[in-house]
């Protein structure tokens, strides 16, 4: 439909859904979007390896980040790694949802080979879409409508995509995004027309799947509350989606506050160890509430997301070694917390229950064993 979904055609939409559960997948060989997806590093192998880790815990979803640039470089060449991505997440029984554009971390993404992890840092190498320089210049807009219509139109029908998030985080600011004040402020000038035609853009394919852009920081309690871009987010959102690192009081109030919409809510990042949000303090809630969910992080690796956020804990080097901010399973598929993974278990076959009524963990694919997970650089 090229309109907003309306509330009843949404509801029934996710009323047909089995609770959503999954992750924000990078996989653990590519320190962001273009390593994962270009064809020199496009890993299918270590991919399928980790999809299968994440199906072992019960998930059925998982979050993964495109790239302007990746249809500008080799538009067919990406469109067949997707199609093949796809296809070995179908395979574990997993739906995925895409991210377009993103205004976190480094501001000046470019083609190629991309940079070494800086030691001790967290996410030292993932790059926003579109970059500043791009953002700015008017002269861009045709490649990135290209672009849009180009990976929505190709995949429109496709129901192994649960959804399409238009932009990841588009009002993030100087701590995350790289950026002084000044900066940020001309940015979210830039942003929120761009977003708001990528939503026509995506919505003129027709998808079977609903759009949406999460919100993540503020007061949601009232429509008035909210900043301009959120409210453009909201507006233009099939689904409401938000973000969340807080305790359970927290995420539970947010709820609570997002169940005012009368729209399916999902919670498309949550889960950082020393804040609170832990998948025991927030999992359950979410079940009761049918919000379906999305952790940070699945296997530790070149985004270091296991690290905390610098302006967290300080000195960084003060954080225990032990101690993992985000991310389950070591690069060999060992599970950081084994109690942490027999939950995971547990909460997947409530959700296998709720649909059939059968308690029955082995529904859940065994952990994957060491041996079976490919080496990965």
């Amino acid at each position: 439909m090229t309109t907003r979904w309306e509330t009843s055609t949404v509801s029934a939409w996710y009323a047909a859904l089995p609770w959503q559960s999954g992750c924000n997948f990078a996989p653990s060989y590519a320190i962001n979007q273009l390593e994962m997806w270009q064809a020199e590093t496009f890993d299918l192998r270590a991919i399928d390896g980790e999809l299968a880790l994440a199906a072992s815990v019960g998930m059925n979803a998982v979050r993964v980040y495109l790239h302007d640039l990746l249809w500008l470089q080799d538009a067919e060449g990406f469109m067949a790694r997707i199609e093949a991505f796809l296809q070995h997440a179908n395979a574990h029984k997993i739906r995925t949802m895409f991210v377009l554009f993103d205004s976190c971390w480094d501001p000046d993404p470019a083609l190629g080979p991309q940079r070494a992890p800086r030691p001790g840092v967290h996410n030292s190498g993932w790059v926003q879409a579109p970059g500043m320089k791009a953002l700015a210049d008017a002269a861009q807009r045709p490649r990135l409508e290209a672009y849009v219509r180009g990976v929505v139109g190709r995949f429109a029908q496709d129901p192994r995509i649960l959804a399409w998030d238009i932009w990841n985080e588009p009002d993030n600011g100087p701590d995350v995004a790289l950026c002084d004040a000044e900066e940020w402020r001309i940015k979210g000038d830039l942003v929120r027309p761009l977003m708001v035609d990528a939503f026509a853009w995506a919505r003129a394919a027709e998808p079977i799947q609903p759009l949406t852009s999460a919100i993540w920081i503020g007061d949601w309690s009232e429509h008035d509350k909210m900043t301009p871009l959120q409210q453009a987010q909201i507006d233009n959102s099939d689904i409401v989606t938000f973000h969340n690192y807080g305790g359970s009081e927290d995420f539970a109030k947010r709820v609570a506050w997002l169940e005012g919409y009368g729209r399916p809510i999902m919670c498309s990042e949550y889960m950082a160890r020393p804040a609170g949000s832990t998948f025991q303090a927030i999992l359950q809630i979410a079940q009761k509430h049918r919000i379906g969910m999305f952790c940070w992080g699945l296997v530790r690796g070149k985004t270091q997301t296991h690290l905390p956020w610098a302006n967290w804990i300080s000195p960084l080097e003060d954080f225990p070694a032990d101690a993992w901010f985000h991310d389950i399973f070591d690069e060999q598929g060992n599970p950081h917390d084994l109690a942490e993974v027999a939950f995971l278990r547990m909460m997947h076959s409530m959700k296998h229950y709720a649909a059939t009524g059968e308690a029955d963990v082995a529904t859940i694919p065994e952990p994957v064993e060491k041996k079976q997970l490919v080496a990965l650089s």
